[in-house]
């Protein structure tokens, strides 16, 4: 028998009406940016792309790739810690299905309260679940970038155009000169 029950969508009382985001560097030049994959089909190639991208036109000096293992959960505190001391900023995706949308939103905004600013990719079909995930961790309108849907079945080429296409979006969310479209 059940003392109590649970309502996993409820906030707190003292729930703020958004999370504190960590402080944006003024640009990315010299910086070692994290790429945090999750295990979608073009994950990795689309983070790869952003990566070429971020390094040829914005000076990035350093890329640290990590992927976690499970679509559905954040990354483990151990990952997120690693990429917290190594990098500067994280890039988080790609958020292509629900699951992987909310849990994509949640490790940014797990980052984020560690003080490395971070920027989630999530497809537009998804960013209901996006909003909701962030809503829930009290960071009601938090900023992400957005591709069009789907991400998966993409050829190399198209990745590229794609990573491309949200590349001004994700570079103003990171240095805090934009915001993503909410």
């Amino acid at each position: 028998m059940f003392e109590a029950m649970i309502d996993p969508t409820a906030r707190p009382a003292t729930s703020a009406t958004g999370a504190a985001l960590a402080p944006r560097p003024a640009r990315l030049a010299g910086l070692t940016v994290g790429l945090l994959a999750n295990t979608k089909k073009n994950a990795e190639p689309f983070l790869d792309e952003v990566g070429e991208l971020l390094t040829a036109e914005y000076g990035v000096r350093n890329l640290v790739r990590r992927k976690k293992l499970d679509i559905a959960k954040t990354a483990p505190a151990e990952m997120r810690a690693e990429l917290a001391d190594a990098c500067d900023v994280v890039v988080v995706g790609v958020g292509d299905c629900g699951s992987c949308s909310a849990s994509a939103v949640a490790d940014g905004l797990e980052l984020e309260a560690a003080g490395v600013p971070a920027v989630v990719i999530c497809s537009e079909a998804f960013a209901a679940t996006a909003d909701a995930m962030a809503d829930l961790k009290g960071a009601k309108g938090y900023g992400y970038t957005r591709t069009p849907h789907p991400v998966a079945p993409l050829e190399r080429g198209e990745v590229r155009e794609r990573a491309r296409r949200i590349l001004p979006d994700l570079v103003g969310i990171l240095t805090g000169r934009a915001t993503a479209a909410a």
